[in-house]
Formats: C-alpha cells, structure tokens, sequence
C-alpha cells in the first residue's frame, strides 16, 4: 500500500514538473529523482511507467527520460449508434435470447472508495492471503525445469493428481486423467455450462444461488429454471417436478455452504439429488467453492457428490482462488465419459491453456508445509469472524439477525431476509453513504424474489473492529430508510 501511494505521489509530482522543461528535454536522471524525493529506485521506475503509458514521457535506453513532443490529442469522438441495433438484434423461432448482464457479478467485484468497509465481498481480506507462502511458491516455480514450456491442454499432470485426490477422497474415486486445470472456478462454470446445454436449452439452478453462475447461463443463450433452497439445501421433491416439467438436462448446484445461504446439503437430499438427475437422464453440475473455507468446530465434512457418482452424473467444479487470493486462479473441472472430451473441446477453443508458471506454482503452494497452515488458520479466522459479525448484528440490527437462515460452519457470508417492503436498492445506497459496502439479494434469484435479502461477507473486512463497524453503519442505513430493525 505504501509503496503504491509513493508511486503515485511521485508520479503526480513529475506530472507538475513537467511545463518546465521543453519538449525533447532530458528529466532528472534516475538517481537524481531517488535523492530529490528519497523513494526507491523502484518508485521511480513505476512513476515513469505511467508517464510514459500517459504519453507524457518517452524513454531511451541508456540516455535517460524526456518530455514528450507534445501531448496526446484528445481521442476523435465517434459515432456507435448502430451497435444498439447490432447488439440487441435477436433471431427468431424458438431461441433463448441471450443476456450479457454482469451487474450481480460487478455488486462484489467493485473496489468501495477508501473508508469504506467490504461486507459485499467474496475474497479473503489481504491480511489472510497467504501472500508469502504464495510468493515463494511462484519463486520456486518460475525455477523449475520446463516450467515456462508450454503445458498441456488438459493441465500440468502434477496438479491435476493432487486435484482428483481431493476431488474423489481416499476411496479414490477419480483418476488423474479425469481432471482438467482451468483458469479459476468462474470459468469452469461457464466451460461446464457450454458444454452440457446447448443455447436456448433449460438449466435447473438452485434458487437463491450465485449471480455469477446465473450470468454465464444467460450469456450463453441458456433458461434458468430456478429450484428453492432450505435450510437442508435444494428441495428434492421440487427438483424432480421441475425436471419433469423444463425437460432439462442439467442441474447446476453448491451442496456445501451454498452461496448465498450457506447451507449444507443433508445426506439424504445428496442422494436423492444423484437418483433424480439419473431418472432424468441429466448431468448434475457440482460447484464445490468453499470446501477449503470450513470453520473451526464445524461437523465432519461430507464428501464431493462426485466421490458417490458411479454412472457419470456428476460434473465437478472446484478452484484454489477463494481460499488463497483473487489473483490464483487455477481450478479444476472433473467428469468421466464422452462430457470429458465435450469439456476438454471447449476449455481448448476458449483459453488453450492455463499458463504454466501459474499451475506449477500452485503445485508449490498445496505441496508446502504453508499451506496446511493456512488452512488451520483460515478455519479459525472465518469461525471468528462470523461469530463476531453475528454477535454485531445482535446488537444493532437484531431483527435482521434473527431473520438469518442459516449459521454455516464454512464460507464466509451470512444470509438475511429483510423485512417486506424493503427497497433493497435503496438500502445499499444508503449502505455505502454511510461507510459500508453490503450485497443486495435480488441478482441472487433467477426469477422474481419471495423476499428482499441482504448477503453480508465477513472475510474481506480487515478484522473484528471493522465488522463491528459494519454493522454499527448498516445500522444508520437502516435508520435513514426507517427500516425496522429492533
């Protein structure tokens, strides 16, 4: 943080500086700069960059910086009107239009402006990264031998072992060669969805579910038909009728800590869920996001659906980023029989490949003694955490904490429902006036809502303090709507 702050003090200096000196005029020389403003010779370098990505600045190996000719014209406006019609002309008969809306994706992905506090956010808070471990990791990897080789298609073997291990347990349900590396659990998704529905098909999601999932489905020309969700998970009983009545072929769900619910899905309805996919002659898409966010004290984990599928039912997703940083995005996607080689076809048209220093690195990372400690930690982090934002909302929202599905004993959100009438656009704008970023419910249906609902994250917030924070400024949101809250 200090360091990108010094970068642009010093780049916001220079950029002052500049009138003095004529066009073609050599700058300070670097060492001049590090003395003048006592930064790093790094700073300098990065400053530099952006005057020269701004087009302020031109660059001479081994002679120096200097002004540039002169500034770059402004760019010449132009005239796009015809790509309203172009992008919103759809074919006729029977299609599914598609729908390219990221907007319940961007409600999580947004930085808030300084000050304000992430409770709408679905990544560990920087302090629990384990940016060491990581950085060690990639060290190592970029030394290995072959390593910025090109790597095969379906993923770096190493890797795609330690995945099925994971994947089919000890019983050993999974080969190696059943796994694919892909570039993080988002695009696992949307391969899995391409792959298995064809446009304009029916695709049975879990209601609530993620907004991410939901706009893929969309964007691939997909119908999500939505299934509701207790507090045991999806409702077997429904998802047979809606199998029945869409004709789909596919049910995409999360049975562990279901984002948004966090519910898990009880044994019973797992196995229901695998008969009814069978009898329907669909695939079931496994999301399994969160297995490596389980907290302290929770009960023993149930294994992958994959680990119980003994006819190809399952496709299974699953990704390192969550549990390490946003910027690790490797996962994998596991399946067996002819769906394999459709998956494999996609992933290869879309990306080729996952870069290979990035795969061997997270071979170093989940093969080093770190990353069992980062694990124990995280349990006991999230656990914490949750624990503390629950006892905050007890104190100053206590009807929307009473109104709470669900406690999971993993991920790292909380659902509320909030009361009827709740404008739930309304309340996070007023959220964020007073300093704190929550997710609304509504991108988290595929169809119209029964209730407005508020999901609250507590891994992204800096620690105990700024959780109890949140809340206190949920509060005064609320209070400002006249939302009953006591």
């Amino acid at each position: 943080m200090h360091e990108r702050s010094s970068v642009a003090d010093l780049a916001a200096s220079l950029r002052d500086e500049l009138n003095r000196y004529s066009p073609g005029e050599k700058l300070p020389s670097s060492r001049t700069l590090i003395e003048r403003h006592r930064v790093s010779p790094v700073t300098v370098s990065r400053a530099l960059a952006e005057l020269v990505a701004e087009g302020l600045v031109v660059t001479r190996p081994g002679a120096g910086a200097f002004r540039a000719a002169s500034r770059p014209e402004a760019p010449r406006p132009v005239d796009t009107s015809w790509q309203e019609i172009a992008l919103s002309a759809e074919p006729g008969g029977d299609q599914v239009p598609r729908s390219v809306d990221a907007t319940g994706v961007l409600a999580t992905l947004a930085a808030p402006a300084p000050g304000v506090i992430e409770l709408h956010s679905g990544y560990l808070h920087p302090d629990l990264q384990p940016e060491r471990a990581l950085a060690g990791a990639l060290a190592r990897a970029g030394r290995r031998p072959g390593a910025w080789n090109r790597p095969p298609v379906e993923g770096v073997t190493e890797l795609r072992a330690w995945f099925a291990r994971e994947i089919g347990g000890p019983g050993g349900a999974l080969a190696t060669s059943d796994v694919l590396v892909t570039a993080g659990g988002q695009s696992a998704l949307t391969c899995a969805l391409r792959a298995v529905a064809a446009p304009g098909a029916p695709v049975l999601v879990e209601s609530p579910t993620y907004p991410g999932m939901l706009a893929a489905a969309r964007a691939s020309g997909l119908r999500p038909v939505p299934v509701p969700v207790d507090g045991d998970g999806v409702r077997t009983d429904l998802l047979a009728d809606a199998f029945r009545a869409s004709g789909a072929r596919l049910f995409v769900c999360q049975p562990l800590f279901q984002n948004p619910t966090g519910t898990v899905l009880a044994a019973e309805r797992r196995r229901e869920v695998l008969r009814v996919a069978r009898a329907a002659g669909a695939f079931v898409v496994e999301d399994d996001f969160a297995r490596r966010l389980v907290h302290d004290g929770a009960p023993a984990l149930p294994p992958t659906l994959m680990a119980d599928d003994h006819d190809g039912t399952v496709v299974h997703v699953c990704s390192l980023t969550k549990v390490t940083s946003p910027n690790l995005r490797v996962g994998a996607l596991a399946a067996r029989g002819p769906v394999l080689d459709r998956l494999r076809a996609v992933q290869v048209v879309d990306s080729f490949f996952v870069p290979g220093p990035l795969q061997e690195a997270a071979v170093e990372l989940v093969g080093s003694p770190a990353w069992t400690r980062h694990l124990r930690l995280i349990a006991g982090e999230l656990a914490a955490r949750r624990d503390t934002l629950l006892a905050a909302l007890h104190r100053y929202l206590p009807a929307l904490a009473g109104n709470a599905l669900f406690v999971p004993p993993g991920g790292y959100h909380l659902w509320l429902r909030l009361p009827d009438g709740t404008d739930e656009i309304a309340l996070t704008g007023a959220a964020l006036r007073a300093g704190v970023a929550v997710a609304g419910g509504r991108p988290y249906f595929a169809a119209e809502p029964p209730a407005p609902h508020l999901r609250l994250g507590f891994a992204s917030a800096s620690g105990a303090a700024e959780l109890t924070e949140g809340a206190r400024r949920l509060r005064r949101a609320c209070d400002e709507l006249g939302i009953a809250v006591e």
